[in-house]
């Protein structure tokens, strides 16, 4: 097998079965190829996470004056609690670390189970809703939960959920992440919470 001078492989004199397949190879690159690159790639990937947070800020425990409900509540684990933070601002940056990660749709905002925002159709919106719940007028919301999706080849829906009242057992924040985000765009969703949210970290 030889080689011309602009380095494109030339076929083979004689036609033998190994000569033959390394001219293919040579001149067309076989799938193989591209799916060992695939598999390198999904190593800077994650896959389906699941975040817990709760916000270093004064809790307010709701305990029931009478006896026989507090000692009901307590096997039942029915207890609440009162989280002191202002939930929609609190929205905000976590839609601000969405869109540090590359996030760029918001499919639904739904406040305490109430849709205000429901576009899935919409790409390049992310930003607009953080203007929208920045001028909205809801300041006693105890619940929001917030869909967002990333227009890449990574296929991403995140859903969370922001509950300034739950159970003793429950945490403030939820962040469910389905489908696959690259390490480096979750760090930077991570690592922007840390920073501006105050986080219980014990």
């Amino acid at each position: 097998m030889s080689k011309s001078n602009g380095g494109f492989v030339q076929p083979p004199w004689v036609y033998g079965p190994k000569e033959t397949m390394d001219w293919i190879e040579a001149t067309h690159p076989t799938k193989r190829d591209s799916s060992k690159k695939h598999k390198v790639d999904k190593k800077d990937t994650l896959k389906n996470i699941h975040i817990q947070l709760d916000l270093n800020v004064k809790q307010t425990r709701s305990t029931p004056s009478n006896f026989i409900f507090k000692f009901f509540c307590n096997i039942l684990n029915c207890e609440k609690i009162m989280e002191d933070f202002e939930i929609i601002p609190t929205a905000e940056l976590i839609l601000r670390a969405l869109a540090k990660a590359k996030f760029r749709n918001t499919r639904k905002i739904i406040v305490d189970k109430k849709i205000i925002y429901s576009h899935p159709e919409i790409n390049m919106d992310i930003r607009k809703t953080i203007d929208f719940l920045h001028k909205s007028s809801i300041n006693n919301a105890i619940n929001v939960v917030i869909i967002a999706s990333i227009s890449d080849k990574e296929k991403c829906i995140a859903k969370i959920e922001i509950k300034k009242i739950h159970k003793k057992k429950e945490h403030s924040i939820n962040i469910s992440m389905i489908g696959e985000i690259k390490k480096d765009l979750y760090n930077s969703f991570y690592n922007y919470l840390v920073d501006k949210l105050k986080i219980n970290k014990e």
